[in-house]
């Protein structure tokens, strides 16, 4: 198991949603956080990767792991409407989609489970996405 995956996978994460203009056209951003120093986060709808577990998926003929991450949608719109429809997008843009690694392969993505709540201002909806991700390392 190498650990060096989670960085690469976050980013190929990320170079894939933010490489959606639909999906960019309806948000403010994809963070890795709520963006900082600006005294508050983003208005409408933006992202961010969030948490993930990881766990050994090696056999005696490759190195590999599987793991289970979070892409949480903030809203600060009323209804569910638009955050279920970033949602939606996200989810066609990550889910059996071949998305090219900078170390390793990602043999398989796919959308594991969500997770809807209403929140208090300014985030009055947040949409958790889990995605489960097999890894093979090549490097190993």
């Amino acid at each position: 198991m190498s650990y060096t995956q989670s960085a690469d996978l976050q980013k190929a994460v990320y170079d894939a949603l933010t490489g959606n203009a639909g999906l960019m056209a309806m948000v403010a951003g994809v963070f890795d956080a709520p963006p900082a120093g600006t005294g508050a986060p983003p208005t409408g709808t933006y992202i961010t990767i969030g948490e993930e577990v990881m766990r050994d998926n090696s056999s005696a003929s490759h190195h590999g792991v599987i793991v289970d991450f979070e892409v949480v949608i903030h809203s600060d719109y009323a209804g569910f409407g638009v955050a279920k429809e970033v949602a939606g997008l996200v989810e066609q843009t990550l889910s059996w989609n071949d998305i090219p690694m900078a170390q390793g392969s990602l043999d398989l993505l796919f959308f594991l489970k969500s997770r809807a709540r209403r929140g208090v201002a300014p985030e009055t909806r947040r949409i958790v996405l889990v995605f489960r991700a097999f890894l093979n390392d090549a490097t190993i």
